[in-house]
């Protein structure tokens, strides 16, 4: 997940969340669709001083094929799918922030959509017990900004360890995560560089490298209100201390906490189960 889905968790970022949630329940039905709604705050950018909160009610459609899916974790293709590794090339989309909106970037440009496209390996390291896992997730993505036109702004590596259990009965289920987002430098640019133009006595110029821009803790949990009702909460903490552009002005914080919470109303579903939906 690049730094975008972590900007600003709302539409398809905060909808991701409940992925891994649900990725272990058996017998998946083939295709759903219904109404997603839901709430987060996060910091405005990573290392931003304000914070920024999204409330939004969206329709969603999920389908669980063999190679094409749409659903929680992204949009894209599985091209490779066994009992210990799966391989898939897909992408996301994250919404823009307005610079004149953070005093830190005023006068800049503003932080655009940005749309996320790459592979991703994911590796099962053991199975404790029937309803738990751990896995490690090594997602390479490109970033490119839409607006006023398509630009590349760079690409992002997330290792992601994680540690997901499901209760007995099936109707709760959690994931605790630890990842690192690392950049290169094109990507660190977009978020971290002030420009010359741009400079002012308290936002000296500065110029971005590549390198780790953030590492995450995370904790997700959902609960089965209803067999049409899914409630859903997260809480994500993100350390800038090691980071490669620590000195940027616009990096001003060592930490920053995200937080939401949601629900999913199922609508419809197919009677046809997806193969393998419990991977």
């Amino acid at each position: 997940m690049c730094p975008s889905n972590y900007r600003i968790l709302a539409g398809a970022g905060l909808l991701a969340l409940a992925g891994p949630l649900l990725a272990a329940e058996p017998a998946l039905p083939l295709w759903e669709a219904g109404v997603f709604a839901g709430s987060a705050v996060t910091p405005a950018y990573p290392g931003a001083s304000e914070r920024s909160t999204r409330t939004l009610a969206l329709p969603y459609l999920i389908y669980r094929g063999e190679v094409l899916r749409a659903d929680r974790s992204g949009v894209g293709a599985r091209l490779l799918n066994t009992d210990r590794t799966q391989f898939d090339v897909g992408f996301a989309l994250s919404l823009p922030a307005r610079s004149d909106d953070v005093p830190a970037r005023r006068g800049m440009p503003d932080l655009g959509t940005l749309v996320e496209f790459g592979p991703r390996l994911k590796i099962k390291l053991a199975e404790p017990t029937p309803t738990s896992r751990w896995q490690l997730e090594l997602p390479l993505r490109a970033v490119i900004e839409a607006r006023g036109g398509l630009r590349r702004q760079g690409a992002t590596l997330e290792p992601r360890l994680s540690y997901a259990r499901q209760g007995d009965s099936g109707r709760w289920s959690m994931d605790a995560s630890l990842s690192a987002v690392l950049g290169n430098r094109d990507i660190n640019d977009y978020f971290y560089t002030v420009a010359p133009q741009y400079a002012t006595p308290e936002r000296p110029a500065y110029a971005a490298k590549s390198g780790l821009m953030l590492t995450r803790l995370g904790l997700s949990g959902s609960y089965l209100l209803h067999p049409d009702w899914r409630a859903f909460a997260f809480v994500r903490h993100e350390l800038y201390q090691g980071a490669a552009n620590r000195n940027s002005p616009l990096l001003q914080q060592t930490s920053g906490t995200s937080a939401g919470f949601g629900v999913m109303w199922t609508w419809q579903r197919s009677s046809q189960a997806a193969r393998g939906s419990g991977d």
